[in-house]
């Protein structure tokens, strides 16, 4: 795949740092509604400043970048937030997780303010919003246990496929070591608002993932293609889904198996804590399935964050 990796919309340079208030007197753009307080104190606990910056940063460049509806604005703590941040009683402690389809964010970003103990990529083929996602990682200063790749999935998993070495773990805050991360025009330290291009990704970047995730992005079946690739065997996908996804379930069973997965099970995150709660569909990769071809629209996703 050929492409700037420093490019904003339209090819035009990327607008610059994103804005992020520090301790000034203005009233937030999306204040924390007091009936969601205390789940958003339960799931995000000291770094919840962290999860008010980020929301202010959706809210704003977000929506003027078209990566968010303006009408999504009231909605980003109960509907964004907090709907994502109840994942993080799924994931494991340390675990990796790559994050499908990123757009805006979702839930990526907010599972890694929620739990810096985790190492997380966010996969997103679109030049705009790739280059939002490094800027809200340099803002939030995330970079040293985020990183954002401009790719599709079945490209990612294509390039694990090729790359050589065995499991490695980026560090940073919680004991992970992050290196510089190369891109096309030379090397660029992580967090540095740039996200990477595939072909210069890191071999660190290149190994299965404890847990994939994806909002909103695709029906199981090509969401399995696409993600349990990028899964270690043993490691999970953990699908976002609506009040449907039973029914999706029910219909796409047997091609989840086919491509190397576990039988689907639905799960509901955050229960007592998040009104309503998650749904999630869990999916363990089981062993090597047939991998999609390429050139399908792996991890696309509308303009409207999910």
């Amino acid at each position: 795949m050929t492409h700037r990796s420093v490019s904003g919309p339209g090819g035009e340079p990327p607008p610059g740092p994103l804005p992020v208030r520090a301790g000034d007197d203005t009233p937030p753009a999306v204040p924390l509604p007091a009936e969601l307080a205390e789940s958003a104190r339960t799931l995000f606990a000291e770094r919840l400043p962290l999860a008010a910056a980020y929301a202010e940063l959706l809210a704003g460049p977000g929506v003027l970048r078209g990566l968010i509806g303006p009408r999504e604005t009231p909605r980003i703590w109960d509907r964004h937030l907090l709907n994502c941040a109840a994942m993080v009683e799924l994931l494991p402690v340390g675990a990796s997780v790559v994050d499908v389809g990123s757009g805006a964010g979702l839930p990526g970003v907010v599972l890694a303010i929620a739990r810096p103990d985790l190492t997380v990529t966010l996969v997103e083929p679109l030049a705009r919003r790739a280059v939002f996602l490094a800027e809200v990682v340099t803002a939030l200063d995330l970079g040293d246990a985020v990183t954002v790749v401009r790719a599709r999935a079945e490209e990612l998993a294509a390039s694990r496929r090729e790359g050589a070495g065995g499991r490695r773990r980026r560090t940073g805050r919680s004991g992970r070591s992050t290196g510089p991360v190369p891109v096309e025009s030379g090397p660029v330290p992580a967090g540095s608002g740039v996200p990477v291009d595939l072909a210069n990704l890191p071999d660190e970047l290149r190994v299965p993932a404890d847990v994939v995730t994806a909002r909103a992005v695709a029906p199981l079946d090509r969401l399995a293609g696409w993600c349990l690739p990028l899964a270690v065997l043993g490691g999970r996908l953990l699908a976002m889904k609506g009040s449907s996804a039973a029914e999706e379930v029910a219909e796409h069973a047997e091609a989840v198996r086919r491509l190397g997965g576990s039988s689907p099970v639905v799960r509901q995150a955050g229960l007592g804590v998040v009104d309503p709660p998650t749904t999630v569909v869990e999916v363990v990769r089981e062993r090597p399935g047939r991998t999609p071809a390429r050139g399908t629209p792996g991890g696309r996703r509308g303009g409207t964050a999910r």
